[in-house]
């Protein structure tokens, strides 16, 4: 039995392409679990359309990833903390602070908190290079100064 793959299965395939497996093992598991339809004409006509449209999806997010990365080069942030003698801080920055900060620059859009990839809290005074992840592989810098508030 021919059968579809509707997503990647790490035994069979990938999404899209056209396997051949038992009638059984597609008639009660694959079908019926919508992770693939039978090869008719109609039904690989059907996925090649959503290829096509997944294709020009993912380009028109990339390309909107790349326009807000575009606003963000250049950014700098400056937060003011309480820190003791060594410079450490009495609290920390984290992730939702660099995200609210950013939200306050006037973008045109707004800043998820999850995009902002800190690996932990800034939690001494200094300069630091914050990565601002928007998808797949489009990301900015934005530079986050830590001064000491008077």
């Amino acid at each position: 039995m021919k059968v579809i793959l509707k997503a990647d299965m790490s035994n069979l395939g990938a999404a899209g392409d056209v396997v051949e497996v038992k009638a059984g093992y597609g008639r009660n598991y694959l079908i019926p679990q919508g992770l693939a339809y039978m090869a008719s004409a109609a039904n690989v006509k059907r996925v090649e359309e959503e290829k096509k449209l997944g294709e020009e999806r993912s380009r028109r997010d990339y390309l909107e990833a790349r326009r807000r990365a575009s606003q963000l080069e250049g950014v700098s942030l400056t937060f003011r903390a309480h820190a003791g003698e060594e410079g450490r801080l009495f609290g920390s920055v984290t992730n939702a602070d660099v995200a609210d900060r950013l939200n306050e620059q006037g973008l045109d859009f707004e800043v998820d908190r999850r995009w902002v990839h800190l690996e932990e809290p800034i939690k001494a005074l200094g300069e630091f290079r914050v990565p601002v992840q928007f998808g797949g592989d489009v990301s900015v810098e934005v530079e986050v100064r830590v001064e000491r508030a008077e």
